[in-house]
């Protein structure tokens, strides 16, 4: 107990030890007793610092203080959250059943090897596994990360800015950095990265982000500080709408996942992505072997003519896996199952007595949503629609459940359609049903909502 009082006291101050005198002070004690306790002390520090023994007269203290500051001392480091809070979500949702991709890593690897910046971008229609790509790659890497959403009013220039400059600040601790722009950002972080450090910037969606034509998209920089890239995504633009402009020499790279040289990439992910649904999915896995086993069908042509159909697209199987697990195809073979991701969308409108019951309130409580556009609460569309709470509330957790994203916004409960594809499908009914006017009939009911609750 007397060493270690005596050690704890030398080491009181951060930067320089005490000297005996000093130490003979602070503990009362007397500077004999006090070099007899150091004596003590460097003698049992000694056989993992030889240095001490190897030391002849003053300066014995220094050494301890250096070798045990190497050893055990970490400095603290600000706390940085991994990715910012508005993505946790839709990052933890997206890797949640996420297999395969490796070729789409590796290439993105080797982009960044053979170059000392640039862009890569992910192309591919929509449900083949963009944003799912990004977020593991944000979540293994924890990299600086934006995802443009429509649905949820999340895809313009300042506010990716916004979310992108307090990222970056928080991270590498940029001073007086709140008013910069991306380009000065990126060359103050550059300056800051260790060598062999890179910092890579995720963006999904760039097809989704809302802003006038003329600048790049999101205001990307035209050139790029050495060891900065940006890993992005996109379905696939004309030559028109690229909107990704950069001075000569930056590298730019796309990788499009509808490629044939990617067909078979592709259909090995989506293969495995089904073998995890029957063999390891805790919530659909018994069901789906259930199913199999009843319809006298072997795993592997289960695998195979469910990856055929789907056409190599995962939202296809997101959508599709479950309703065979939840019964919806009980009475059909696998040959009967929809062909591709729209032809899904049409198979459930049709189950639903959509196109036979027109104007129900399952429809309009979905020309809603697609109207109002972001996240709203069930008792809005309720005052919208005109009917009473609970009917909502049952075409909202049962009808249409996995078409919504439920969202906690202020502590209130929110709905927003989850994914572009099936918003794409009802802009098309939209477009091609102008004839029954429930349209108009919605639009006219969310003006007088918004009116009687401005009056």
């Amino acid at each position: 107990m007397e060493q270690t009082e005596t050690l704890l006291a030398l080491f009181s101050r951060e930067r320089v030890p005490l000297n005996q005198t000093e130490l003979s002070l602070t503990l009362s004690i007397s500077e004999p007793t006090v070099k007899q306790r150091m004596g003590e002390i460097y003698r049992k520090f000694s056989a993992s610092f030889p240095e001490l023994d190897n030391h002849q007269g003053a300066g014995k203290s220094r050494i301890l203080h250096t070798k045990l500051k190497q050893k055990y001392y970490q400095p603290s480091q600000p706390v940085v959250a991994p990715y910012p809070e508005e993505f946790i979500s839709i990052i933890e949702e997206k890797i949640r059943r996420f297999c395969g991709r490796q070729f789409v890593f590796e290439t993105f690897q080797q982009f960044i090897t053979d170059n000392p910046h640039g862009y890569f971008t992910i192309v591919g229609d929509a449900g083949m596994g963009k944003s799912s790509i990004v977020a593991k790659y944000v979540s293994e890497h924890k990299s600086p990360c934006y995802f443009n959403i429509v649905v949820e009013r999340r895809n313009r220039p300042e506010l990716f800015l916004k979310s992108i400059r307090r990222q970056l600040i928080d991270r590498y601790e940029l001073l007086k950095s709140e008013d910069a722009d991306l380009p000065k950002l990126l060359a103050t972080v550059a300056g800051k990265l260790t060598a062999g450090e890179r910092l890579v910037i995720a963006i999904d969606a760039l097809d989704e982000v809302e802003q006038e034509a003329g600048e790049n998209l999101l205001h990307l920089p035209i050139t790029l500080p050495n060891n900065v890239y940006f890993l992005l995504t996109r379905r696939p633009f004309n030559l028109g709408q690229r909107r990704l402009a950069v001075s000569p020499g930056v590298p730019v790279k796309d990788l499009d996942l509808r490629d044939e040289k990617y067909m078979n990439f592709n259909q090995d992910d989506i293969k495995e992505y089904i073998r995890f649904f029957i063999n390891t999915d805790p919530d659909y896995k018994d069901r789906l072997r259930n199913w199999i086993q009843t319809h006298s069908i072997a795993d592997t042509t289960f695998v195979e003519q469910v990856a055929n159909k789907s056409e190599n697209n995962f939202m296809y199987l997101r959508y599709v896996l479950p309703a065979i697990a939840n019964g919806y195809y009980n009475d059909l073979d696998l040959k009967q199952l929809p062909d591709g991701l729209q032809e899904y969308y049409q198979s459930h409108w049709v189950r639903m007595k959509m196109e036979s019951k027109p104007g129900q309130l399952m429809e309009i409580v979905l020309y809603i949503l697609l109207e109002i556009g972001t996240a709203i609460p069930c008792e809005m569309i309720a005052g919208i629609a005109k009917v009473d709470e609970c009917d909502v509330a049952q075409v909202l957790e049962d009808e249409w459940v996995e078409y919504l994203k439920k969202q906690n916004l202020d502590g209130e409960i929110c709905y927003t359609i989850y994914h572009a594809s099936f918003l794409d499908f009802l802009k098309c009914k939209r477009e091609m049903d102008s004839k029954r006017k429930i349209f108009k009939e919605v639009n006219q009911r969310i003006a007088e909502y918004l009116e009687k609750g401005m009056a």
